[in-house]
C-alpha cells in the first residue's frame, strides 16, 4: 500500500485481505442472533396425528342394493351420515336402490353399486357363484366381521373361500308365521303349529262360510323371504308333499305381491295368518296386541341376511368402512321398535340401547334354541327360479280357478258329500306337481326337482324359452282346476 499524493493506492495483497476481513464481520452480524437462546414456546408442539384415509376432492356417494324395506333404509341413511365414519371417509350421501333379485346382476355388472345388503343367503351365494362380490380386504372391515359368528345352530354366517370373507350376515332371521288371535276366534279356527297346518281344510272353512280366505302369502317372484319360506317347506316335507303343502297355502291364501303387504293383512285383520320373516312378526306384535308371531318347532331356520362388497365398486375403501359400521355400530339400527330385527353382532344388547331392548334380547335367545331343520343351501339355489316362476304361474296368476276348485270340493266335503277317501284322492290329483310339454323339447314332462335343476340354466339364460315354459305351467294349472271344477259339479 502507497499514498500517492492525497490518493491512497492499494495493491492486490490488501484488498484480498480487506474483503475476508469485511466477509467475516458480515457473517458474524448475520450469525450472532442465531446464537441467542430462544424462549421456550407458550403452546405445546402438536403430536403427530394418525394416518388418514385419503380422501377425494369431493364427497363420496355410496350406492346400496338392497331387498330391505324402505324403513331399514332410511333408518340406517340417517345413522349413517350423522357417524364419524362417514366424516373420516368423507361419505357425504348414502344412496340406497330397493330392486328385485333378478335385476342386481345388471346394476353390479354396469359398476352402479357399491355395495348388496339384505336379501338372504341364497341371493348373496348366487352372486358369490358368479364372482359378483369382492372379498373384504381392510382391517376395519375384517376386525367388525370378526364380531359376527361363523355359524349359528349350524348355519353359516359368512361365505369363506380360500381364506376370504365375501359376506357376513348383518342380522338374522327366522321364519314362520303371525296369527291374529282375533281373527282366528272370530272364524272359530284354531292357533297353528306347522306349516302343514296352513294348508288343512280347517284353515278352508272362512273361504267357504264367508268367501274369505283366511292366509296371507307373497308372490315369491316378488320377496326374497316368502321364496326362503317355500324352499323351507320343500325341503322339510320333500318335492311331492311340499308342493302339496305348498298347493293349498295357496288355496287358502290371499296372494299378495310384497311380504309387507302380506304382514299387513295379518295386522289389519283382513287374515287370520300370514306367513312372515320373523321381524315382520315382532313388528305385528308392536302394531296390533291381537297380533302373535310363531316358529314352527323344528319345520324352520336360522338365516343369516348378508352384506357385502360387490364386484366393481367405484369406492372400495369408503364401501368397506360401511360395511364395518352396519357391523358394529349400526347394528342399532336393528333395534328400533319399528324395525325389530335380530342383530348378527350380539355385542349391540350391551349397548345403552341394547339395554332398553330385553324383549328383543329375548327373541333373540329364543331363536337360538328353537329346533330348526337342516337346510341346503346348495340345493335351493339349484332349483330356485325356476321354483319361484313355477309357483307363480301355476300358483299365483291362476289363483281364482285354484280357490274356486279348493271351495267347491270344501264344499262336499264338510257336507258329507265325499267321503274322506275320496276328497284325499281328488286333494292328491290338485296338488300333485304339473305335467305339461317342455317347449323345447316337445316332450311330455312331470315338474321334478330334478327336472327344475336340469332346466335352470337354460331357464335363466334363455328369455324365450322362459316365457314359453311359464305359458305352458299356465295352461296345465288352469285345465287341472278346471276339470276338477267340472267334476264336482257334476
Amino acid at each position: 500500500m502507497r499514498r500517492s499524493g492525497k490518493l491512497l493506492v492499494l495493491d492486490t495483497k490488501t484488498i484480498a485481505v480487506i474483503v475476508v476481513v469485511v466477509a467475516a464481520a458480515a457473517a458474524a452480524v448475520f450469525i450472532a442472533p442465531m446464537l441467542i437462546k430462544q424462549p421456550t414456546p407458550t403452546q405445546p408442539s402438536q403430536p403427530s396425528q394418525p394416518t388418514q384415509p385419503t380422501q377425494p376432492a369431493q364427497g363420496v356417494t355410496l350406492t346400496v342394493i338392497s331387498r330391505h324395506p324402505t324403513d331399514i333404509l332410511v333408518k340406517a341413511r340417517a345413522m349413517f351420515l350423522a357417524s364419524a365414519v362417514a366424516k373420516k371417509y368423507n361419505i357425504t350421501d348414502l344412496k340406497t336402490i330397493v330392486i328385485p333379485a333378478g335385476l342386481w346382476e345388471q346394476y353390479i355388472r354396469r359398476g352402479e353399486a357399491d355395495v348388496a345388503w339384505g336379501g338372504g343367503p341364497t341371493l348373496f351365494d348366487s352372486l358369490f357363484q358368479r364372482g359378483l362380490l369382492a372379498p373384504l380386504t381392510s382391517k376395519e372391515a375384517l376386525d367388525a366381521a370378526a364380531q359376527v359368528p361363523d355359524e349359528i345352530m349350524g348355519v353359516p354366517m359368512k361365505r369363506v373361500k380360500d381364506g376370504k370373507v365375501y359376506w357376513v350376515a348383518a342380522a338374522i332371521s327366522s321364519f314362520g308365521f303371525t296369527v291374529n288371535m282375533k281373527r282366528l276366534k272370530d272364524y272359530n279356527l284354531t292357533v297353528p303349529s306347522s306349516w302343514r297346518d296352513l294348508a288343512s281344510p280347517e284353515l278352508g272353512k272362512p273361504l267357504v262360510k264367508y268367501g274369505v280366505a283366511a292366509l296371507s302369502i307373497a308372490d315369491p317372484t316378488q320377496s326374497t323371504s316368502h321364496t326362503r319360506m317355500y324352499e323351507i317347506i320343500l325341503q322339510r316335507y320333500g318335492w311331492e308333499e311340499g308342493w302339496r303343502v305348498l298347493t293349498l297355502m295357496a288355496a287358502n291364501a290371499n296372494v299378495y305381491p310384497g311380504s309387507e303387504a302380506a304382514r299387513d293383512a295379518v295386522i289389519q285383520g283382513e287374515v287370520a295368518v300370514g306367513i312372515t320373516i320373523d321381524f315382520y312378526g315382532y313388528t305385528a306384535q308392536q302394531v296390533n296386541p291381537d297380533c302373535k308371531y310363531i316358529v314352527p318347532p323344528g319345520e324352520s331356520i336360522v338365516n343369516g341376511d348378508p352384506i357385502a362388497l360387490v364386484n366393481g365398486s367405484k369406492h372400495p375403501e369408503a364401501a368397506q368402512a360401511f360395511i364395518a359400521w352396519v357391523l358394529t355400530e349400526g347394528q342399532k339400527v336393528w333395534l328400533d321398535p319399528a324395525i325389530n330385527r335380530l342383530p348378527a353382532n350380539p355385542k349391540v344388547f350391551d349397548t345403552p340401547e341394547g339395554k332398553n331392548r330385553s324383549d328383543l334380547k329375548s327373541a333373540y335367545e329364543m331363536t337360538l334354541k328353537t329346533p330348526s331343520i337342516e337346510f341346503n343351501d346348495t340345493l335351493a339355489l339349484m332349483y330356485e327360479p325356476v321354483m319361484q316362476w313355477y309357483f307363480r304361474a301355476a300358483l299365483v296368476e291362476v289363483n281364482d280357478y285354484l280357490k274356486a276348485a279348493w271351495k267347491a270340493l270344501l264344499s262336499k266335503y264338510f257336507s258329507g258329500a265325499i267321503s274322506r277317501e275320496q276328497f284325499e284322492a281328488y286333494v292328491a290329483n290338485l296338488t300333485a306337481p304339473l305335467t305339461f310339454t317342455d317347449p323345447a323339447t316337445g316332450k311330455t314332462v312331470v315338474f321334478t326337482q330334478d327336472y327344475a335343476i336340469s332346466i335352470s340354466d337354460k331357464f335363466q339364460s334363455d328369455a324365450s324359452y322362459r316365457d314359453a315354459l311359464i305359458a305352458a305351467w299356465k295352461k296345465a294349472a288352469v285345465e287341472r282346476y278346471t276339470k276338477l271344477l267340472d267334476q264336482l259339479k257334476g
